[in-house]
């Protein structure tokens, strides 16, 4: 039984994360509650210094416009567009509530977080020609793509990305798609902006250094958080009515931790990232785009490599990547001994059989992790053909747990996705998993919401709040060409999506918001 002494806080909500999905659930329950108190407990110095960091976030933007890793082609040659369709109007209630946020001036200017930028999808040889026609004439069908423009001519895809064609053998056939309705996010702006909206409510907590070792359920219903302040080394105790567990490649250990029946049988798989960072701004300069082409055989899909046009912290930067490799840390500032540590009897049979089944994963990752310069530079000719090794360097990103799961047939399987593991008394919710993640957050955590608040969600209080929060709330996008096209007109408008044009925030942002970027960085 804890020290009553000890108790630190007390709170009807406790976040563990300072990511992109604590700071999302946090606003929107302060929205909908304004007298809910909330803590949140962040074992670094500051928010979004792991996977929700524009540095070590590949998924910036990720509304299925350009990658192909959502459309596969089932046996008998159709397009399966089902996951590509829930994540693009995933992604647009994410905008939605974004536009509000910065509509109600709660968060920063948009040109600060999110940008323009038109999202292709590119192949080459005609097997990989022929699956891209039949992915935009599946595509194109639907509200969500009906802007989606296709081109196997070698003049039009050289004007919509120079760099991509120069140098590219004439007589290989390509084909492009193009949506000009794409983006860029730096998800490590946001959600600082959003954690600063936060902290100026009463009765809200932002707690750094904070690491949460243990959490237990007290007969009183209370959960009780055990963490070791990193500064002090003292030991403290934090109790709430809820918890969400936000902490990305943390969450799997503290979700077993919970002892929650819900929990039993998920494991984790971690995959590290890298990228090559292109250091020579005449190239940067010349491209704008994030240009997305196949995965090679035998890769994991969020291995997807793309070039990728990005604005991190007010500059514009061009990447390639990811690179993936084989690690047993969860976290970037992780141990070594997280992959070991997180195996219970519940969940070692079900790892070992995902491991088993995916034995060419495996040594892919490790392959990946062994690769030299010069062999990174090879793959990345394929995307931009007169490359240079000189102007390209490795920039190393975050770490990914992809979500394991007990299955009847397999013994465990290995999903390349996100999962909300909730109590079946609302009590605590916990997210694993990894793409699409941080550009579907708010349909994540609307699905945290449901599970956890059942009630509150479907009164009336709440449900006119959400309505005006996120206007496509409870409609489907999907069936609702209007609706889709009137939110798509209110987000491009409120966040400036229409009049941006390439440059870096610096030059449009206030000095004191450019101060405040740089302090952020």
């Amino acid at each position: 039984m804890k020290d009553k002494h000890s108790v630190k806080t007390k709170s009807d909500v406790i976040l563990i994360g300072a990511g992109i999905m604590s700071a999302t659930l946090g606003v929107l329950l302060k929205e909908l509650n304004p007298g809910l108190t909330i803590t949140i407990l962040e074992r670094l110095d500051a928010a979004a210094r792991e996977s929700s960091n524009a540095w070590n976030n590949a998924g910036t933007g990720h509304s299925a416009f350009c990658e192909l890793n959502y459309t596969s082609e089932k046996p008998d040659g159709q397009i399966d567009t089902k996951k590509a369709l829930q994540i693009a109007s995933s992604y647009e209630l994410s905008k939605e509530f974004w536009a509000y946020l910065v509509d109600k001036r709660r968060i920063l200017p948009p040109e600060s977080f999110i940008h323009s930028v038109p999202h292709y999808s590119f192949v080459w040889g005609e097997e990989n020609v022929s699956f891209l026609k039949k992915r935009y004439n599946a595509l194109i069908k639907d509200p969500l793509f009906q802007e989606l423009q296709y081109s196997e001519d070698r003049s039009v895809i050289s004007e919509w990305m120079p760099l991509v064609m120069q140098g590219r053998d004439p007589y290989i056939p390509v084909a492009a798609t193009r949506m000009d309705l794409g983006t860029d996010v730096d998800f490590g702006n946001l959600t600082r902006a959003m954690f600063k909206y936060l902290a100026s409510f009463e009765g809200v907590f932002l707690k750094f250094y904070e690491d949460v070792k243990d959490l237990e359920r007290e007969p009183d219903g209370l959960w009780n958080l055990t963490a070791t302040n990193l500064l002090t080394k003292e030991k403290e105790h934090h109790e709430a009515d809820f918890v969400f567990i936000g902490a990305g490649g943390g969450s799997l250990p503290l979700l077993e931790k919970s002892d929650i029946p819900e929990a039993e049988g998920f494991g984790g798989f971690p995959v590290s990232g890298q990228w090559l960072r292109c250091k020579n701004q005449e190239v940067i300069s010349s491209h704008f785009a994030k240009v997305y082409g196949k995965a090679s055989v035998g890769s994991p899909p969020m291995s997807v490599p793309h070039l990728d046009t990005r604005m991190i912290n007010g500059k514009k930067e061009l990447l390639f990547g990811p690179y993936a490799g084989f690690t047993t840390k969860f976290l970037k500032k992780g141990s070594y001994l997280d992959l070991v540590k997180s195996l219970e009897f519940d969940n070692i049979f079900p790892m070992l059989s995902a491991g088993m089944h995916n034995l060419p994963l495996t040594k892919y990752l490790i392959h990946q992790a062994l690769q030299s310069h010069e062999d990174r530079i090879e793959a990345l000719k394929e995307y931009l053909p007169n490359v240079k090794a000189e102007d390209w360097e490795l920039e190393v990103a975050g770490q990914r747990v992809q979500v394991i799961k007990a299955d009847e047939d397999e013994g465990g399987v290995l999903e390349f996705g996100t999962e909300v593991v909730a109590a079946k008394d609302g009590s605590l919710a916990a997210l694993l998993g990894a793409s699409p993640g941080a550009s579907t957050s708010v349909a994540i955590m609307l699905e945290v919401l449901a599970d956890c608040f059942p009630k509150e969600i479907k009164s009336d209080v709440w449900v006119s709040k959400l309505k005006e929060m996120i206007p496509s709330f409870g409609e489907n996008l999907i069936q609702n060409p209007h609706l889709c096209s009137k939110t798509r007109e209110y987000t491009h408008r409120v966040l400036n999506l229409e009049k941006q044009a390439p440059g870096t925030v610096a030059d449009i942002l206030p000095l004191s918001q450019k101060d405040e970027l740089t302090r952020n960085s």
